[in-house]
């Protein structure tokens, strides 16, 4: 094994630095150099050796590099050398994970990166001859071929000749690409009993906290109270549909995390149940993943304790792996960049730990580097998967989540996968659609979002998108270059054994063509006002012709041309977002006659749906006698996959259009049940002037279903959160406070079940009043883009980065961005953005926690659950405050939920938003930080959602910057003294 693996030859390497480039030369001089010098100078040099290619061409004003790119990413190389371990995509994260030292970290010259390359080709050329080995080389050997500018060092690593072949014996490497036959199987083991109703009492959940936090920890009252309260969560239940609701908000820094796991996990352990732990963003449940390791120390029992669960369209399908492998292959390998990434993909999948491709143990720079393209591919985006049938089935790594999680203590999932597990189980009262066992626990963390999460899982949409998409799932592919799919192909299969279920099928694929055929968008949008006339509603048009081909697409272009004529709004999208929508009625005879038809289509569509899983259902039970363990997953699965990615989704679209009437809104002075409207918008991948175009259905209240399909039938729920009530500060503190828990069972839907919801709440141990400031800036215009970009920078500099800024528009973003990134990186402050930066939001923020003067600007996204404790976020400056979108659900939700009181309503909104965004700012006791709102309008009222001890100061932008500095440095020193 060489000592010093081979680089390529005079590669020069370069790195952004104080505004300029530190670059090490072909000749190894190492020289700060502008854009414009390495922009006349690269091509004149060898392939240079980079961090993130995508994101430094960007900021080099150049081009992406083309695919397989000829620069040398480092990042390549660490997914090679280290497969399923994350790094912050930056000199500083790499050198932390490979051990380099500290001093050559903090101010990084370009020589570094040679450094890290020799270090992870020296741990490549470790494994050489380890029974891993051989793979790797064959892998590598393949990614040479197909022009990996890495493959010739290592190969040369692994110990391969530059022109010679595989040794003798070694794995092949198309063999070696194809992951899923080296995979381990699942087994099927026995139904788990249902779960005893054994209570965890409150000292016993006090106890366990302390042996989980173990000697010495800090001791936390709050927390160790808020553990006693959340274990009534898991009393027996006494009565059907009254689970024992708790409320719990835990100010930030309570360490609500283990407080809540120490009472679950006893009940898991003494009644052999699940308890599901649901979040709302991804943040979050990898920082209940990571904290779980308190519990259960050992990676491997935490394995069988813990399960991460998430939609199927997260994960690795080994099916479409094979497809995507076998199309690279039959290209050739010279030059096919596609084989490169899969190889990557094919090295971390023998590594994961549950083949998420999202969020998961893949880095989040791997789609920046190879395409997101490539990860959509192998993805089960497309509700296909045909279950029982894949010859990959045993393997599937979806399938042994599932597994794992029916016997899992902790399930960590999200809002949208728990509530859509809930609604497929009250669809017919058995677990034939439910693929993990119907929980009886939840602990539902980021509480506060479960109106949001609900308003999005239990919403009806029938678009151009999503019918056409239902059309591409029934129908599959029609003709154009693509492995989709259709409902026949995933069944053929089962007509084998079961012929009575062709008949309904063939009838349900010809009733598909009413939906929306390829094409519909550009023909939508060749007959807007000034094209060519759609043809009226009952006027048979013949498919292939130029106009509109069926009844869906007649709607639709009704729908757009509603649009069109009530708002300010253009097909080119030229209006503001909330002219993009526009109210169903007073509805013309047009529109309604156009659903009328669409109605009896779908019907048409549903009934052999019906009859079509009917049979199926009829097969498990009158041909028992034959049909094998594999064969009846096979059916069930299939019963599982038609009823909610068609049925019940077309019998949702059937209710909406036949509750339309011509010109009739609701009745005055009444409350509606659910919100109808029309909205329309540019879409992923959709061409300029194409626009997709909807009707859409919201429950007033969301909270309604989510208490029916979710929390009624289960035996205990947990709500919490930092954020539950609003803090109005008001004279009348107990009216107030009553108000804040009435509001607050409103927003979680406690207020729809039999019995009141105990409420708890746990203030922050933080001394908000020593550790934070906050200001409003009074002398900045918030619509002068130039004065909005010159206080950012100004804020930015004075707390010497370690910023995040946070917009209520990537408009205000993106020129923002612009105008300040020269001046911050000149002055040593990186500067990243989301909706800029080619990169997901996790590695954005694993950046931001990882380098110390950092600054990232961000939407409402980065306002929510990201957490960035200690000195690497130390100000959040917000540019205006949060108030609602003010769009037609927000204004029938001001109107009947606010209780006469819309402008309270609003208000609630924005306080929950900024101690949402506060939150971010002040994570352990030794933090310090400033929170600034850059809105001089902000009316006092507001100001309540800040901690108590916060004082807000109204200050000019000058001055507040040198109060900012001035408390940071002292926060410094006291750091310094301590050490």
């Amino acid at each position: 094994m060489p000592d010093t693996p081979p680089l390529p030859d005079s590669a020069p390497a370069i790195i952004p630095r104080n505004g300029a480039w530190s670059v090490l030369t072909p000749d190894g001089e190492i020289l700060s150099m502008s854009a414009d010098d390495i922009r006349r100078e690269l091509p004149q040099w060898p392939a240079p050796m980079v961090i993130h290619a995508p994101a430094t061409a960007r900021r080099l004003d150049l081009p992406p590099p083309p695919r397989p790119s000829p620069w040398l990413d480092l990042l390549e190389l660490f997914a090679f050398a280290l497969p399923a371990h994350g790094v912050p995509p930056t000199a500083r994260g790499l050198g932390t994970a490979l051990g380099i030292a500290e001093n050559r970290l903090d101010a990084p010259e370009a020589d570094l990166l040679p450094d890290l390359a020799f270090e992870l080709l020296r741990r490549i050329a470790a494994i050489r001859n380890t029974p891993e080995g051989g793979i790797r080389t064959a892998l590598a050997w393949s990614m040479r071929k197909a022009g990996w500018a890495w493959g010739p060092s290592v190969c040369a690593a692994l110990g391969l000749s530059p022109a010679g072949g595989l040794p003798a014996g070694m794995i092949q490497p198309n063999e070696a690409l194809k992951i899923w036959t080296r995979l381990p199987k699942w087994e099927e083991t026995a139904p788990r009993p249902a779960p005893a109703a054994h209570p965890v009492t409150g000292e016993e959940a006090r106890a366990h906290l302390r042996t989980i936090l173990g000697e010495g920890a800090e001791h936390r009252p709050a927390q160790d109270a808020f553990s006693h309260v959340a274990a009534r969560a898991f009393a027996p239940r006494t009565t059907q549909g009254d689970p024992h609701m708790v409320l719990a908000e835990a100010g930030t820094g309570t360490g609500k995390t283990l407080g809540y796991v120490a009472p679950a996990s006893i009940w898991a352990t003494r009644n052999g149940g699940t308890v599901w732990i649901s979040t709302y963003t991804r943040h979050l449940q990898r920082q209940i993943e990571s904290e779980l390791a308190r519990v259960y120390p050992d990676p491997d029992i935490r394995r069988s304790h813990v399960v991460v669960r998430k939609g199927r369209e997260n994960y690795l399908c080994l099916l479409n792996m094979e497809e995507s492998v076998n199309i690279a292959l039959s290209r050739g390998q010279a030059g096919n960049h596609t084989i490169i990434g899969l190889a990557l993909v094919a090295l971390w999948a023998a590594h994961t730990r549950d083949g998420d491709l999202f969020g998961g143990d893949l880095p989040g720079w791997f789609a920046d580097l190879f395409g997101r393209g490539l990860l959509t591919s192998i993805a089960d985006r497309r509700g296909e998967c045909i279950h029982g049938a894949c010859p990959h089935y045993q393997q599937c790594m979806v399938e042994h989540s599932i597994r794992r999680a029916r016997t899992a203590d902790l399930v960590i999932a999200n809002h949208a996968l728990v509530m859509s597990q809930a609604a497929w189980h009250a669809m017919d009262g058995t677990d034939t659609n439910n693929e993990d066992n119907t929980p009886t626990r939840y602990i539902m963390d980021e509480g506060h979002h479960i109106a949001d999460a609900a308003d999005s899982a239990f919403a009806l949409e029938l678009s151009g998108l999503e019918a056409a998409e239902l059309r591409r799932w029934l129908l599959g592919a029609e003709g154009a270059r693509s492995r989709a799919r259709g409902l026949r192909r995933r069944l053929e299969d089962l007509m084998v054994h079961i012929p009575r279920i062709e008949t309904p099928l063939d009838t349900a694929l010809m009733a598909a063509r009413a939906l929306p055929a390829p094409g519909w968008s550009a023909r939508l949008a060749a007959l807007d006002p000034g094209g060519r006339t759609a043809a009226p509603a009952d006027t048979p048009v013949e498919t292939g012709e130029p106009a509109l081909s069926n009844p869906s697409e007649v709607l639709l272009h009704e729908l757009r041309q509603q649009v069109l004529a009530r708002t300010h709004g253009s097909p080119e999208g030229g209006g503001r977002r909330s002219d993009s929508e526009c109210d169903l009625h007073p509805m013309p005879d047009s529109l309604h006659a156009a659903a009328q038809r669409l109605e009896r289509a779908l019907r048409r569509l549903a009934e052999p749906l019906r009859i079509l899983i009917a049979r199926l259902d009829e097969a498990l039970e009158t041909e028992a006698d034959w049909l094998d363990t594999p064969m009846r997953e096979r059916i069930a699965a299939a019963i599982r996959s038609i009823r909610p990615r068609a049925l019940s989704r077309v019998d949702g679209w059937c209710a909406m259009l036949g509750t339309m009437q011509a010109g009739e809104p609701p009745p005055d002075g009444g409350t509606p049940q659910y919100i109808d409207y029309i909205r329309m918008d540019r879409r992923e991948g959709q061409n300029p002037g194409e626009r997709d175009v909807g009707l859409y259905r919201h429950w007033l209240d969301p909270t309604i279903p989510f208490a029916s399909v979710l929390a009624a039938p289960a035996h205990g729920v947990l709500v919490t959160s930092a954020t539950l009530r609003d803090e109005t500060g008001e004279d009348t503190a107990n009216d107030s406070a009553e108000r804040a828990w009435d509001a607050a069972e409103a927003r979680s839907g406690a207020i729809h079940l039999p019995s009141p919801a105990i409420r708890s709440s746990f203030p922050s141990p933080f001394d908000y009043a020593r550790q934070s400031r906050a200001f409003i800036i009074t002398d900045v215009a918030h619509d002068d883009p130039a004065a909005l970009a010159g206080a950012y920078r100004t804020l930015f500099m004075a707390s010497n980065g370690g910023a995040l800024g946070l917009f209520t528009a990537i408009s205000r973003l993106r020129e923002v961005y612009r105008r300040i990134l020269t001046p911050l990186e000149a002055a040593g402050l990186p500067l990243f953005a989301q909706h800029v930066d080619p990169m997901d939001n996790a590695t954005l923020v694993d950046i931001l926690r990882s380098e110390r003067n950092a600054c990232l600007l961000g939407t409402d996204a980065m306002r929510d659950g990201v957490d960035v404790p200690g000195n690497a976020l130390r100000l959040v400056a917000f540019e205006r405050v949060p108030w609602p979108r003010p769009d037609i659900l927000h204004r029938e939700r001001r109107i009947h939920l606010s209780g006469g009181a819309p402008g309270r309503y609003d208000d609630r909104i924005a306080r929950l938003r900024l101690r949402q965004a506060f939150g971010r700012l002040i994570r352990s006791r030794q933090d310090r930080g400033v929170f600034v709102l850059l809105d001089r309008r902000t009316p006092s009222r507001l100001l309540s959602a800040f901690p108590e001890g916060v004082a807000v100061r109204r200050l000019g932008l000058s001055a507040a910057a040198r109060e900012i500095t001035a408390f940071l440095q002292a926060q410094d020193t006291s750091v310094d003294q301590l050490s």
